[in-house]
């Protein structure tokens, strides 16, 4: 983003915080900003972070016609001792300028967007809740902004960042969700844009999850696009099978989104000696496993729930109960040990976590 000088405009009047208690996810936003503007043949400029406000855009702005735009999803906590806390934000960077590459969008500079992420949350610090299960949910994102109807790359674009302090995802403990195979839609196939954060990937998962939620089942879990056998992710998350005491996770294949929660797990489950397999899982081996007694426990991961154990799915008709309906022990303890690390409660053995001091930023 060239060399950044971060130009700062503060609100006049702030915001009321809700409270923590049962606040809704992503409907409530901080006092302030961070964007940056991109001009073809310029680069990136006028960084600055000012009031939360509406946005003002050309009508035939790229991004309404032909969807150019990536976002990444990060949190913030605050741990006892005050101090804030990001979990290893250089891979969304990282994993941001892989989704622009795919949609032909300008790379950001990694170092200095966490720079101004760590600026805006320093502004924002008193925005950060602290009751158990609260974070500061973080949404960096990037829109075509060029007014031109012609399919083609924008010659202009705002990366910006905007705040959002969420409640605990489980409320009464971690609880296990139930969920059905899609047989019908898809979500996407190699080659397409599924490896990327790019907002139409959820506008076509839309369908499904409305159809699954009519039936009572809290996610989807989509197969691949092509022989529609293979497991590729639950709802917006990585996907995890623990069979006859090994670990199993679809391997990245083009049309899977690799998690940071995702990529976090695996090293875990690595470093504790856990048995775990990158590969191809079908829905016929997921259905053998469970009816000889050898699937033992499923979860999926991601940012919003980090840990969310599978109880039950549902495919063809059949339905398939993992673990009696409750949440296994290795997902227990993983959800234990990850939520620690980022929150400061337990020691951080890789490096994750980056604390947010007073006018500093260290890494630990």
């Amino acid at each position: 983003m060239g060399n950044m000088q971060i130009n700062i405009t503060k609100c006049l009047e702030k915001k009321a915080k809700p409270a923590t208690e049962g606040i809704a996810f992503g409907r409530n936003f901080t006092d302030h900003m961070f964007i940056a503007d991109y001009t073809e043949g310029q680069g990136w400029h006028d960084h600055r972070i000012v009031p939360y406000q509406p946005i003002s855009l050309d009508p035939s702005a790229i991004i309404f016609h032909y969807g150019q735009t990536v976002f990444e999803g990060l949190k913030a906590y605050k741990s006892e001792d005050g101090t804030v806390r990001l979990f290893r934000p250089e891979e969304n960077f990282r994993r941001m300028n892989e989704s622009c590459d795919r949609l032909c969008m300008p790379a950001i500079d990694e170092e200095q967007a966490l720079e101004a992420l760590k600026a805006l949350i320093e502004m924002e610090r008193d925005w950060v809740p602290s009751a158990e299960g609260t974070s500061l949910y973080i949404r960096p994102y990037m829109i075509a902004t060029e007014p031109h109807l012609g399919v083609a790359p924008s010659l202009e674009y705002k990366f910006m960042i905007v705040l959002s302090p969420v409640g605990s995802y489980y409320k009464g403990g971690v609880a296990p969700v139930k969920i059905l195979v899609e047989n019908e839609y898809v979500r996407a196939v190699a080659g397409g844009t599924g490896a990327a954060k790019t907002a139409g990937n959820y506008a076509a998962s839309l369908k499904a999850q409305q159809v699954a939620e009519g039936m009572g089942y809290a996610q989807v879990l989509w197969l691949d696009g092509v022989e529609k056998k293979y497991i590729e992710e639950v709802g917006s998350m990585n996907v995890f099978f623990k069979i006859g005491g090994e670990v199993i996770t679809p391997a990245l294949n083009g049309s899977i989104l690799g998690g940071i929660t995702r990529k976090s797990i695996l090293e875990m489950l690595r470093a504790w000696d856990v048995p775990v397999t990158e590969r191809r899982i079908s829905m016929q081996e997921l259905v053998e496993a469970q009816k000889d007694g050898r699937l033992e426990e499923a979860f999926g991961t991601g940012t919003a729930a980090v840990i969310s154990p599978i109880g039950e799915f549902s495919w063809k008709g059949e339905t398939f109960s993992v673990k009696d309906g409750e949440a296994g022990e290795l997902s227990l303890k993983l959800y234990d040990e990850l939520t620690g690390i980022q929150t400061g409660k337990k020691d951080d053995p890789f490096g994750w976590v980056t604390v947010i001091e007073e006018k500093a930023t260290v890494k630990q």
